[in-house]
């Protein structure tokens, strides 16, 4: 597209026709939330990915919309711009009462922005919930990570699993119901020197993982 931003915004203001007074409150408090002064007389064409993602979510919002569908917002974005992306629509459901759909692949999107999750497997939700539901539902699982002093240290936990060996880090996943994260750290280091350890659960992309292949859908 060769018109430059400022004029992209104006034909979306006469397609939706948005009164003058409101599209004009609405434009510039998005150039200032989103940063977008210096490109306002570039041509789209022209924008880099990240700069083109900031000014289609203006676009996006300037005729106020109640529900903003978001496909794949931040995918190919580098990190600076994926946190700026992720911060101004946090900060749309926050102050604005916004309902934000995102449909995404990025796991750390669905962990840093939703409240709630569906997830959906040829056409079928396989889950509808909070994070820490679905979390629960899949596995109580937590994960011990430990960095040892010595690299060929053996760790034999019957209430733990060693499921990942990168050198001195060791990864143990272990039920919280079966052994309790305090008394597992403790026979841990009162056999082994350590440098650094702690705590987690499993990524969100393990957890969907395993929700996918307890359905047997290979995604």
């Amino acid at each position: 597209m060769d018109l430059p931003v400022i004029e992209s915004f104006e034909l979306l203001r006469d397609i939706y026709r948005v009164p003058q007074d409101r599209y004009v409150r609405a434009r510039d408090r998005m150039i200032g939330l989103l940063d977008l002064e210096a490109l306002l007389d570039v041509p789209v064409r022209q924008l880099s990915l990240g700069q083109r993602m900031r000014c289609d979510l203006a676009a996006a919002l300037l005729h106020a919309p109640a529900i903003l569908f978001l496909d794949e917002p931040t995918i190919g974005l580098d990190a600076v711009s994926k946190l700026a992306v992720r911060d101004f629509i946090k900060r749309l459901n926050r102050d604005e009462g916004v309902t934000v759909i995102l449909t995404t692949h990025d796991m750390d999107d669905i962990e840093a922005l939703c409240t709630r999750v569906m997830v959906i497997a040829s056409g079928k939700i396989l889950s509808d919930g909070e994070l820490a539901e679905l979390r629960a539902r899949v596995t109580r699982e937590r994960w011990l990570t430990v960095d040892l002093v010595d690299e060929a240290a053996a760790i034999d936990e019957a209430d733990a699993q060693v499921i990942r060996r990168d050198g001195h880090r060791v990864c143990l996943a272990f039920d919280p119901q079966v052994v309790a994260p305090a008394e597992l750290i403790r026979r841990v280091t009162s056999h082994h020197a350590i440098r650094d350890l702690f705590v987690e659960n499993p990524p969100i992309e393990t957890i969907v993982a395993r929700l996918y292949a307890a359905h047997g859908d290979p995604a």
